[in-house]
């Protein structure tokens, strides 16, 4: 699992249809017809991590997301639930992640390249590899991705598997709070743009795209058992294990990327936090942002610790 890849994946699943050949889409339609619905199961009731920090007025909840979430799972339990109650904002990492029409015309700019073909970026190994799994998948062949950036087919991939095995992007922890709170008309902001995430994908150096292409295509069948493990470690609230399957591969195979994916935006996000706590009008605010994000050494928690911020896990 690495950490930024959700962004893609909801880019892959929502608005890749729009984009020319719909690879993308067609691989998410094949992955869908593959799951298995279990419609009246009743919601798996779990324990994650939260925390709270006390401002200088109000309250600040951190809660960490799993993007794509199967349907039968809630992170509910009755302190959380009365946080989230109690709470008159919403943070999370873009105010808008359910606008799939927004999101469609950004995938195509940031994620389709018409004029220089994906095999023209790839090894011939690696192409005949991606034609294989395409068609494992359900999809003619390599040639239905042509025209999509390496980053956007590495997403893509990642998402087969994990709608397969019955997980939804609409099931979102983050998405589900989105649509509650805008029932409850609460004020709902977010720390980036839907564009800023995208370019935060796109531009990664073209040589890392295609070496992540290479790793995804050989790593295909973890995907889903990562996830698996990663929403385990959710549930339980095991901090530690979602730093080790979230953050560290990513840290150690791609630095640079992990810098730029995992610190830098986590150091953006605790500075607004550190200004919305220091803010005498701030009320109760809740934040909801990837699991990845809250865990490991270099987490928007540890930074508002540095910030000279307690920190409550509850």
């Amino acid at each position: 699992m690495r950490a930024g890849t959700s962004i893609g994946i909801v880019a892959a699943q929502q608005a890749a249809p729009a984009g020319p050949g719909g690879g993308a889409g067609k691989a998410a339609a094949v992955a869908a017809d593959g799951a298995v619905a279990k419609a009246g199961e009743t919601p798996a009731a779990v324990n994650p991590a939260w925390w709270q920090v006390k401002g200088v007025h109000g309250t600040v909840y951190l809660l960490g997301s799993v993007h794509v979430m199967k349907p039968n799972v809630h992170g509910r339990n009755p302190r959380l639930k009365a946080a989230l109650d109690a709470s008159d904002e919403l943070y999370l990492e873009i105010a808008n992640a359910d606008d799939s029409a927004a999101m469609a015309p950004l995938a195509l700019q940031f994620g389709m390249d018409m004029d220089h073909p994906l095999s023209s970026k790839l090894s011939k190994d690696d192409v005949a590899l991606l034609d294989t799994v395409a068609k494992g998948i359900g999809l003619p062949g390599e040639a239905m991705l042509e025209p999509m950036q390496p980053w956007f087919v590495s997403a893509t991939l990642e998402m087969v598997p994990m709608l397969k095995d019955g997980y939804d992007p609409a099931s979102g922890i983050d998405l589900k709070l989105l649509a509650e709170s805008k029932r409850e008309q609460k004020r709902i902001l977010g720390f980036e743009t839907m564009s800023d995430q995208l370019h935060m994908m796109a531009d990664v150096p073209q040589a890392e795209q295609v070496t992540m292409l290479h790793e995804q295509l050989t790593e295909l069948d973890k995907s889903a058992a990562d996830m698996n493990e990663l929403v385990a470690a959710w549930e339980r609230g095991d901090v530690e294990k979602i730093a080790g399957i979230d953050n560290r591969e990513l840290a150690v195979k791609h630095p640079a990327e992990y810098k730029r994916m995992v610190v830098d935006r986590n150091t953006r996000w605790a500075a607004t936090l550190d200004s919305v706590l220091k803010d005498p009008s701030t009320g109760t605010v809740f934040v909801v942002v990837g699991a990845g994000h809250l865990a490991g050494p270099d987490s928007v928690l540890k930074m508002l610790e540095k910030d000279g911020w307690k920190i409550q896990r509850e």
